[in-house]
């Protein structure tokens, strides 16, 4: 254990911001939030807790939890893949390791592609491809948002992701955010992304994925964010990796 001491004057500062912080008023912590992210033309009703806003800061951070699980960051290049001395002969695995912590993670294995092969051709192994989809519902007034705010300022909603170019399939990656009511269901707007890659050359770097919804109309209270990568099994186990997620809320709108 670290004891830390304090002179007399930075003991004195720190109880006088502490009170201060205590006896601050509603109106007060209304000016510091509006302040704190140039709300000018965003509602501020009073009946808002103003002092549990500013606290939780909902707007400008990343919302979703969690958001690099394997570890990795779009700073720096993707790994290369371990290629294993001897071949994987084990029973196949669709898993990809990391921590999925707040994520809710699910694994669609895919029938065997024979596409392209031709008739009469001995194949000794075929790769077997799955999906690995991992999903988070992102609880826009628990993070500290109010309902005004969401319904008619209705302020930018940011969505950016980063997946890794693995070369395993020309279809490896796909996103898919719903903006949803209350009653988590009602989609109140959508957008989906499956892009298809060129592996016409080898290239082995992070792509980016984003979108902005703004103007979406009233209603909006969860964000629903899934995306899918593809893997593969051949002797051994071969990822599609993804990093640096996010749901920002920002405190501007598209002019109409």
């Amino acid at each position: 254990m670290h004891t830390i001491h304090l002179g007399v004057t930075q003991v004195i500062v720190v109880l006088s911001y502490s009170v201060f912080v205590r006896t601050m008023s509603a109106s007060e912590w209304k000016t510091r939030c509006e302040e704190e992210w140039s709300l000018q033309g965003a509602p501020l009703p009073d009946s808002v807790d103003w002092k549990s806003v500013f606290e939780a800061k909902p707007l400008g951070r990343n919302l979703l939890k969690n958001h690099s699980p394997h570890g990795v960051t779009k700073d720096g290049p993707p790994p290369e893949p371990d290629l294993p001395e001897m071949p994987d002969r084990g029973p196949p695995r669709f898993e990809p390791e990391g921590n999925f912590t707040g994520w809710t993670t699910s694994i669609e294995t895919l029938p065997y592609d024979t596409s392209g092969i031709p008739a009469g051709a001995v194949i000794c192994e075929l790769g077997r491809y799955s999906w690995f989809s991992m999903e988070q519902v992102v609880d826009l007034k628990a993070e500290g948002l109010w309902e005004e705010l969401l319904d008619e300022f209705q302020p930018e909603i940011v969505i950016q992701d980063w997946y890794e170019e693995s070369q395993l399939h020309k279809n490896i990656y796909e996103l898919h955010v719903k903006l949803l009511a209350a009653d988590k269901s009602t989609v109140i707007s959508e957008h989906s992304v499956q892009p298809l890659e060129d592996r016409s050359a080898y290239s082995h770097n992070w792509k980016e994925v984003s979108h902005v919804f703004s103007g979406y109309g009233p209603g909006v209270r969860y964000v629903h964010f899934l995306h899918r990568l593809k893997n593969m099994f051949l002797n051994g186990f071969h990822k599609t990796l993804f990093t640096d997620s996010s749901v920002i809320v920002k405190p501007t709108k598209t002019s109409s």
